[in-house]
């Protein structure tokens, strides 16, 4: 009978290490804590011109708790009315995936923390959290057909979106080697490039592309952690334009332009594409860049000095 309970166990140990992985599509969204909800919808919908879908989540005393920001039927800016952990203004980051219940055995399969079930989130998609090495929070979803973001497929994207496809997203890393391991070894994702500021010779960055979508992530590297009111500039959005002077030109003749205090300039980055960085009320970065290179060519990927 010991025998038996033992081949058994085995048996189960096989096929759970067996679970494949299912397809990982792209970035779904991005959740931001926002200390005024007004000044925060007035950046993301009056000035970077995106419209706000009409299903905002609810407080127990009625007040909107969460409200999405549509950049296309698959991608939002979720930003929550609630008062930050300490620890900056990142709630967490999505990725969309076809099947949340084999992804939730699969990770568990490779000693990944995980839920025991797949729940349905309020708006009606499926959907399950897990923390990434550096105690990122990392929502799987899977876009469900009757669910509230199905249901608006095709409404609420004006012709003001300042951008039609979040790009990246980018957040702080510590730990390169786990998160390395965790996004590449474990969940598929693969490095594209790296860099640093000109003049240095220590690794700040590293892009790690979704394995089966074009969207991508980016780990902002430290050696010494930014105070939380630091963040906003390391945790970001990238927004992808065609045209980054064209994006410059309409923010300045928006209505909205009024409102925000900061100069726009437009920039060209270590990676040789073209940028903007704006910030919302809150010190989110929020960066408009371009998809390619200003001479078409790849940006190279210069030596530098690992951090660990």
């Amino acid at each position: 009978m010991k025998y038996l309970t033992v081949l058994a166990m085995a048996l189960a140990l096989l096929v759970s290490t067996d679970v494949s992985r299912p397809r990982i599509l792209g970035a779904a969204h991005a959740a931001f804590y926002v200390s005024d909800l007004a000044k925060a919808r007035t950046f993301y919908t009056d000035f970077l011109g995106f419209a706000e879908a009409p299903f905002a989540l609810k407080k127990s005393d009625g007040a909107e708790r969460i409200i999405f920001i549509k950049i296309n039927d698959t991608q939002y800016i979720e930003l929550f009315a609630e008062p930050t952990r300490g620890e900056g203004q990142l709630n967490h980051i999505a990725i969309q995936t076809d099947d949340t219940d084999r992804m939730r055995d699969y990770l568990a399969a490779r000693g990944v923390a995980v839920p025991s079930t797949v729940g349905r989130g309020q708006t009606g998609n499926k959907n399950f959290t897990v923390k990434d090495p550096d105690g990122h929070t990392v929502e799987i979803v899977q876009y469900l057909p009757d669910s509230k973001t199905s249901r608006e497929a095709g409404r609420s994207m004006p012709a003001t979106r300042i951008a039609n496809r979040l790009m990246h997203m980018g957040f702080l890393v510590g730990k390169l080697d786990a998160s390395q391991g965790f996004y590449s070894g474990v969940l598929g994702f693969r490095e594209f490039w790296r860099g640093q500021p000109p003049g240095s010779a220590t690794l700040s960055w590293v892009n790690m592309r979704m394995p089966d979508g074009e969207d991508y992530v980016e780990f902002m590297l430290y050696d010494t952690l930014p105070a939380p009111a630091d963040r906003g500039t390391k945790n970001h959005i990238s927004l992808e334009v065609q045209d980054a002077q064209r994006a410059v030109d309409e923010l300045q003749r928006r209505a909205a332009r009024g409102l925000y205090a900061r100069e726009i300039v437009l920039r060209i980055g270590v990676n040789r594409r073209r940028q903007v960085n704006l910030f919302d009320p809150d010190g989110t970065r929020v960066e408009l860049m371009e998809s390619r290179t200003v001479d078409e060519q790849a940006a190279a990927t210069p030596v530098t000095r690992p951090r660990r």
